[in-house]
């Protein structure tokens, strides 16, 4: 079978499959009946659908108002038992036998009264999980055993949630809009401060609000699939204090440190939450910081201005995708934050926000880069030790004012400080090299909300937003490696440029939701956004610090201004369980662009149209898709006119000219089952053609590229994934699946060659499998591969890439457990050195229960202290060697209050 019918089995294949699994899915067993007592009144109750042995659930309901219940099952045939349970009743056990004929099942159940005095002690039935419309509610003590420290622990128990290396927590296949505590949320899409750090215990139930709306007031208006976790706390931990705090420090080898404090009380009318955390173990305590600074949300009322932001030029880093950041992290991080939320009348209530973060970061890696393209080759190596310096300052204020039940006034200014300072010690091809970058990020966000609720089936929502950042930049470099760019400048021995980018964004919108009788919702927008872009650059060469030359063509005194005036316009027509979403969107852009050599100024006229549908075939199988044309205009980064430095050994320049980029894109997404079903299946397909978009024309030599953008016409790009989840009850394990699969092409040009075509093929497969069990131990272990393959005129290459866990955990007793984590990378062309093994221990133990432990934790116990990765590119071969944080032994106490 040749290269080009293999990729076609393996783009058929997971098509295939899922084709075979909705018809599948279209059978079902009904169970349903009502739930009576036994004066004949109707009782709203669980019913939960177990194995014949009672240990395993497999589903579950619950009865409604009219004491009805609906169970639906894929084909499952068998002895099962169903268990009906309600607050004040005793519980019952009916055994039931499913074959293949048995369509639907009626059980009809009554439950006798459960009230027994002791004592004036009432004993009551208490249900693990209660469904209501759209909020699902677990009890943590039936899914927990008390070896969870922090909310991100306990999450991890809830079916139907998922939790990654980095914190990010979704349900089923789609991330939560926010982490709430009794109702009332800190930190947005920086909920990962919340969950890694708020101790566990306190929390008696976990909800899963389902099509969640950010503006109550927009609450059965708008077409929400958004969904957030709300936290419940007991009794005890309400209107009190209480937190942990740990110390921690390495034994044995080089010494390490972790400290961490927590104090928070939630009462009724105020909540606060204070936190701090000192660590040089690699802990990223915050997870992604920008997600709380500035947390996307597209295409909803409110969002206006949510993707604006400035680009950064130059950037000292190391980027590394295949470890976590825990093993990769040198860091020596502290951190403050204060949060509080205050509710100083019934229709005022104040959100602050505040932290302060310092850090210092070091890393080094050694590449090999061999360059093959048009008329060249050679090989390049670089070792490079990185430094990096820190301190981020960030406050936010939200003001909620609810003027009446209908109307609502909302203000959130936000403030961010950031100081970096970055140095490299790099040897590139033999010269020794120092680089140093001192840049600053200043932002200043105001933006203001009111909402009116025009009627129960009418809202609109009224935005205005103002941004102004600021990120300049310093660099220098001790080398001069560019003689043959400059060769009049042969004295020349240091180089330094001077950039200032600095974005002013303004906008105003109006939204208006209207839904009608039949259930049909029209949306109009009407807006204006104004964004300036000033970027100004000057690269500088010395001798010494003597300046010999200013060259005008690596000078940028860019001002480009858009202003964007748009009418958008979008239905949801619904039919039955399908609902048909039409939309046409009106811009009219004003561009101007003025730099040394050029000053011009447009007008355009464009219009994006999209239709698409959502099918909800039944409780089990939905079907969305849509299809759109798009045009985007270019940014700051694409016009500028002159090259500008964007590494110690790259320039880049834009277009110099106004562009507006066409393409059409299509998706179509399938699953099967529900997240918290015991099978679940997700298929997506993604394609996009673009008519025209950036390239690059790029010239490469051993000591420098430069690259400036060109528009080429023509650009594709599919993307099909593929998920299944399922749940084994005779070994209590959950089984997931994923396959994925992305090809792209494109073209660019090679020192000044035709255009050549590009092909790109990325493959990824994996599977894991977590046990369930109720006692001392359980298992997760898994795999996943990855191929990459990249194909063009004179060069072909693949790679292939494996990542392998197990992790093992013990609950000895009420007061010991541990857990052992193991890993193994494997890089495919490396001839050597492509093997890695990593091994990870953590034992607790209950000096006195939930007040104080101690905690014995291992990492990378086999002392790997480096690794090499290879990839592939469209210009030739990358090895790269980076160093990882040793062997430690931490001993940490935990005290809690």
């Amino acid at each position: 079978m040749g290269r080009k019918s293999k990729t076609i089995v393996n783009t058929l294949l997971p098509i295939l499959f899922f084709f075979f699994i909705s018809i599948y899915g279209f059978s079902q067993t009904i169970i349903s009946g009502t739930l009576k007592d036994s004066k004949d009144n109707l009782i709203i109750g669980n019913i939960v659908l177990k194995d014949s042995l009672l240990k395993s659930y497999i589903s579950y309901t619950y009865s409604n108002n009219k004491g009805y219940y609906q169970l639906k099952l894929n084909k499952k045939t068998g002895s099962f038992n169903l268990v009906f349970s309600s607050l004040g009743y005793k519980p019952k056990t009916i055994p039931i036998s499913i074959n293949k004929e048995q369509d639907n099942i009626t059980v009809n159940v009554v439950l006798q009264d459960d009230n027994i005095s002791l004592n004036e002690v009432i004993i009551k039935a208490e249900k693990a999980v209660f469904i209501q419309k759209d909020t699902i509610r677990f009890r943590t003590k039936a899914f927990t055993n008390g070896t969870e420290q922090t909310v991100e622990d306990l999450l991890k128990k809830i079916p139907g949630l998922n939790i990654d290396n980095e914190g990010k927590i979704k349900v089923g296949n789609q991330e939560i809009e926010k982490l709430m505590v009794d109702g009332d949320d800190f930190f947005e899409k920086g909920y990962k401060i919340l969950s890694k750090n708020m101790p566990a215990h306190p929390i008696e139930e976990v909800e899963i609000l389902k099509h969640f709306s950010n503006n109550r007031l927009l609450k059965g208006v708008e077409n929400s699939d958004k969904v957030a976790l709300n936290l419940k706390l007991n009794e005890k931990a309400k209107r009190v204090w209480f937190g942990n705090v740990s110390l921690g420090y390495g034994l044995f080898f080089e010494n390490r440190y972790e400290t961490k404090a927590n104090l928070m009380n939630f009462g009724k009318k105020n909540k606060y939450f204070f936190l701090t955390s000192l660590n040089n173990t690699g802990i990223d305590v915050t997870g992604n910081i920008n997600h709380l600074i500035n947390p996307l949300r597209y295409n909803e009322p409110g969002s206006i201005g949510d993707n604006q932001s400035t680009s950064n030029l130059l950037n000292l880093s190391i980027y590394n995708s295949f470890f976590d950041k825990g093993r990769t992290n040198f860091n020596n991080t502290e951190l403050a934050s204060l949060n509080a939320i205050f509710n100083p009348s019934k229709k005022i209530k104040i959100k602050a926000l505040s932290f302060l973060n310092w850090d210092e970061n070091s890393d080094t890696k050694t590449s090999i880069d061999n360059i093959n393209t048009t008329n060249t080759s050679f090989t390049n190596t670089e070792n490079n030790i990185l430094n990096n310096k820190s301190t981020i300052a960030f406050g936010k204020v939200d003001v909620i004012y609810n003027i009446n039940k209908n109307k609502m006034l909302s203000a959130t200014t936000k403030y961010k400080y950031g100081d970096f300072n970055d140095t490299s010690n790099l040897t590139f091809n033999g010269y020794s090299t120092s680089e140093n970058l001192k840049h600053q990020n200043n932002i200043f966000d105001q933006k203001i909300i009111f909402t009116n609720r025009l009627s129960k089936k009418a809202v609109y929502v009224t935005t205005g937003r103002f941004i102004n950042e600021k990120s300049p930049q310093k660099y220098k470099i001790n080398q001069f490696l560019f003689q043959d760019l400059f060769p009049n400048s042969t004295n020349a021995n240091n180089i330094k440029q001077l950039s200032d980018n600095e974005m002013t964004f303004a906008g105003v919108n109006t939204h208006l939701l209207t839904r009608k009788n039949n259930g049909d919702l029209l949306e109009v927008q009407l807006g204006n956004e104004y964004r300036s872009d000033k970027l100004n650059t000057q690269l500088t060469l010395l001798n010494n610090n003597n300046v010999i030359n200013i060259t005008g063509a690596y000078k940028n005194t860019t001002q480009y201004k858009v202003n964007n005036t748009y009418l958008k316009g979008k239905y949801h027509l619904k039919i039955k369980k399908m609902r048909l979403i039409g939309e046409l969107n009106f811009h009219n852009l004003t561009n101007n662009l003025n730099d040394i050599t050029l000053n011009k100024s447009e007008n355009y006229f464009y219009i994006n149209p999209s239709i698409g549908f959502d099918w909800v075939i039944n409780d089990s199988n939905k079907i969305t898709s849509s299809v759109s044309y798009n045009t985007t205009n270019a940014k700051i980064v694409d016009v500028y006119n002159n090259f500008a430095l964007t590494s110690f050994r790259s320039f880049s320049k834009g277009t110099g000219n106004f562009n507006q980029l066409n393409a059409s894109s299509a998706n179509l997404n399938y699953s099967l089952g529900d997240y918290n079903d015991r099978f679940f299946a997700y298929f997506s397909l993604f394609y996009t053609k673009n008519y025209d978009f950036f390239s690059s024309n790029s010239l490469i030599q051993q000591n420098y590229t430069q690259t400036e953008k060109i528009v080429v016409k023509n650009r594709e790009y599919i993307s099909i994934n593929s998920k299944i989840d399922y749940y084994f009850k005779s070994i209590t394990s959950n089984l997931k699946l994923d396959i994925g699969y992305i090809k792209s092409e494109y073209k660019n040009r090679v020192n000044n060659a035709d255009l050549r075509k590009v092909t790109s093929n990325n493959y990824n497969y994996g599977l894991n499998l977590r046990s369930g069990f109720r006692g001392f131990f359980n298992y997760h272990f898994g795999t996943k591969w990855n191929t990459a393959a990249i194909k063009q005129s004179g060069f072909k290459t693949s790679n292939t890439n494996n990542k392998s866990f197990l992790d093992l955990s013990f609950v000895f007793n009420d007061k010991l457990n541990a857990n052992i984590k193991s890993e193994r990378y494997y890089f495919g062309n490396l001839k050597k050195d492509n093997t890695y093994y990593f091994l990870d221990f953590e034992a607790i133990y209950q000096i006195k229960k939930d007040k104080m432990l101690l905690e014995l934790s291992g990492r990378n116990l086999f002392n790997t202290q480096k690794f090499k990765s290879f990839s592939i590119s469209d210009i030739g071969t990358s090895t790269t060697e980076y160093r990882l944080l040793p062997r430690f032994v931490l001993l940490k106490l935990i005290y809690r209050f």
